[in-house]
């Protein structure tokens, strides 16, 4: 079949809730996607930051396909020794305590966010506790995700959601403090927000709202969905700071293509929250996706993935410093790490288009930003090519 009848057959049979670029894959290979046509594209999108390890790592493979031969899936009722081993290995990376699978990261959010109620519903035993939320922050599309995600847009078809959700401004300490009440038990953010733009948090901002989630007895949920997992150049990017969070949310990079996510707390939430009863999954936790968390983080190890992500992030940070340069299109450029956008005085939509024609894949985060989120194993000769694409892009756009 050709690319456009697979394309017409998956128009009539799945629902459209996606705008889909008008590609059909085929295969993927270290930092290269390739079409059923054969055409090769550069991927600087890496699944939505997934693919941290690229395509067809051979190490990742043999680990899955071992386990495949020997059982799959089991149910929670009952002990597997995948996912022993990766919650002793998350729970070494991530230096949080306690580990639950899930299947993707709104699964993880509605985890945390559960956790957090239950929490203070022990503590106090009311049930009309306040969650703290960004402003343009994206955690999820489920219906308690969607509930602390601050884009009216995204809610307001769905409404009324879980409720009792206040948002305040990222980076702004007064702001949260503003939104504060007897009946706040949990403040939520992403430590870099993704979908909202690429904006970092400050190293203030974090330690400010630690600090006043301590004062008044309320839970940090740190959401590292996208930005975990080596992106910004440390296993979790809430330990460039040193502000650990009561509960942290993962997924994406986490196995590397498997679905699967998981929420993270300390041993005191794990104590006084979440029981026997309180929450479960049906596939969380089975063999096949915490033997992915496993070989992922063993290979981080063995690769040395953070310092690739160390120096290639700086030499990817002075790239896209000297388009910004370069062009008037480009108004501003932030991220840290492989994590990393261009903010344009345009809808990016042309650019990204002009890009894939070129053998380059881009994604945006909202409609005039360009996000840059490839595979961890990128090098700097990889930006070198990037680069010449997306500036060839702009030269267009003149």
């Amino acid at each position: 079949m050709s690319m456009k009848e697979y394309i017409d057959e998956a128009e009539a049979a799945l629902l459209h809730t996606y705008n889909r670029y008008q590609i059909v894959w085929d295969r993927g290979d270290g930092m290269y996607m390739y079409d059923i046509e054969g055409k090769k594209y550069l991927d600087f999108v890496a699944g939505i930051a997934v693919f941290a390890l690229g395509y067809n790592n051979k190490a990742y493979n043999d680990a899955l396909k071992a386990q495949i031969d020997k059982v799959i899936h089991t149910s929670n009722y009952y002990y597997n020794i995948p996912a022993i081993e990766a919650a002793k290995k998350l729970k070494k990376v991530s230096g949080m305590d306690r580990i639950f699978f899930t299947n993707s990261g709104a699964e993880a959010v509605e985890g945390a966010l559960k956790a957090a109620r239950k929490y203070a519903f022990l503590r106090d035993g009311r049930t009309d506790h306040e969650i703290i939320a960004m402003n343009h922050s994206f955690h999820g599309r489920t219906m308690g995700a969607l509930s602390v995600t601050g884009n009216p847009h995204y809610r307001e078809a769905f409404e009324p959601l879980i409720g009792n959700v206040r948002f305040a401004d990222f980076n702004d300490f007064e702001s949260v403090k503003e939104q504060v009440t007897d009946r706040t038990c949990a403040v939520i953010f992403e430590t870099v927000q993704g979908e909202g733009g690429i904006y970092p948090a400050t190293e203030a901002f974090m330690r400010q709202v630690r600090a006043l989630c301590d004062e008044r007895g309320i839970l940090l949920i740190l959401d590292e969905i996208q930005c975990g997992m080596g992106r910004t150049g440390t296993m979790f990017a809430w330990q460039r700071f040193g502000v650990k969070p009561d509960i942290l949310t993962s997924a994406k990079a986490i196995g590397c293509g498997v679905p699967v996510g998981a929420f993270m707390m300390t041993e005191k939430v794990a104590q006084q929250s979440l029981t026997s009863g309180d929450h479960g999954t049906t596939y969380g936790g089975n063999p096949l996706a915490c033997v992915a968390v496993s070989k992922v983080i063993d290979l981080f190890e063995e690769q040395d993935i953070l310092a690739n992500v160390n120096e290639t992030g700086v030499y990817l940070y002075e790239k896209l410093e000297a388009l910004t340069e370069k062009y008037d299109h480009i108004k501003a450029h932030r991220g840290i790490g492989l994590m990393q956008g261009l903010e344009c005085g345009m809808s990016v939509n042309e650019i990204i288009n002009r890009a894939i024609e070129k053998g380059l894949l881009l994604i945006n985060a909202g409609a005039n930003i360009i996000r840059f989120i490839p595979p961890l194993i990128v090098s700097k000769a990889d930006v070198d090519n990037m680069i010449e694409i997306v500036d060839a892009c702009f030269a267009e756009q003149q």
